[in-house]
């Protein structure tokens, strides 16, 4: 049964996911396929992310720490629960942000997600993206890529994707030019639209750095953060040459 969806955004879940990520749900877009029965990339973002560090203005590298083997698929990935991650991480944060101005709005439901156990890496990183997309006021349904199970590889499996959930236009990020078959899309009848971001300035002070995660540009501009979103994105329509 397709699904309700005219634009198709379809991504590998990351961990604390950077502005641009969300920014591709702006416009038109109803729900975000997670791609989670895709292959584990060791060098992809799936565990770890850029937070600030306000005393030295460099940015902080948070990693989870996983168990994988070759060509695993990403929702069987597990995290080393052994290692003290969690406790880390939520420390890293609260050092980074107690003081910034919407620290208090936002901490307990992150503290929430960091205090319960976690063996699966792509259940937390949905836990983490549903909070952020409820804090940034983004009414996006979450579907996973596995429940839909759709064929093909490339190409072929975002067309599939697309015929799945209904989808007229597919929404990708800039470096899917490298891989994307744009003839087979318009034999699909299918519009690709690519999406980049260039962030805004936001903040206060010398420490300021793009590419950090969301959750940034959040603490720091708390019920604004949509509208730097929004300035920073931009989407072009490509087109098949012959």
């Amino acid at each position: 049964m397709a699904l309700p969806s005219d634009v198709l955004v379809a991504h590998q879940p990351a961990y604390l996911p950077w502005s641009g990520f969300f920014s591709r749900l702006l416009d038109r877009a109803e729900i975000l396929v997670l791609l989670d029965h895709v292959q584990y990339s060791e060098r992809g973002w799936q565990n770890r992310n850029l937070v600030r560090n306000t005393s030295s203005g460099d940015p902080v590298r948070l990693t989870v720490p996983v168990r994988h083997r070759f060509g695993q698929r990403l929702r069987e990935v597990e995290i080393a629960s052994e290692e003290p991650w969690a406790r880390r991480h939520w420390r890293t944060l609260q050092q980074t942000y107690a003081r910034a101005p919407f620290w208090s709005a936002y901490a307990a439901g992150l503290e929430q997600i960091y205090q319960q156990p976690w063996n699966h890496l792509t259940a937390l990183n949905e836990a983490l993206i549903r909070f952020l997309l409820d804090a940034l006021g983004l009414p996006i349904r979450l579907v996973h890529s596995s429940d839909l199970a759709p064929s093909g590889r490339r190409t072929a499996m975002l067309v599939d994707l697309c015929q799945l959930t209904g989808a007229r236009v597919l929404r990708v990020g800039t470096g899917a030019g490298e891989y994307l078959d744009l003839a087979l899309l318009d034999e699909h009848d299918i519009t690709v639209e690519t999406a980049s971001f260039t962030h805004p300035r936001y903040g206060h002070g010398p420490s300021w750095a793009p590419g950090l995660s969301v959750v940034d540009l959040l603490m720091h501009e708390g019920p604004q953060a949509p509208a730097f979103l929004r300035a920073g994105a931009r989407t072009d329509t490509k087109v098949a040459t012959s």
